[in-house]
């Protein structure tokens, strides 16, 4: 069993919450959230913090 057989397979479970961690990919819809936060960011930080005197 390669070493990536046994990362796909493992899975923790945190037993008082019931959440489960697994390896896994980041769903494109979040990427593409995390994408647009941060050009939000760099425009919000050029478009307000910048010395404009």
């Amino acid at each position: 069993m390669s070493d990536k057989d046994t990362h796909s397979e493992s899975i923790s479970r945190y037993e008082p919450s019931g959440i489960e961690e697994r390896h896994g990919i980041i769903p494109l819809w979040l990427a593409i959230v995390y994408a647009v936060m941060f050009v939000w960011m760099v425009w919000y930080t050029i478009a307000f913090w910048t010395d404009k005197g």
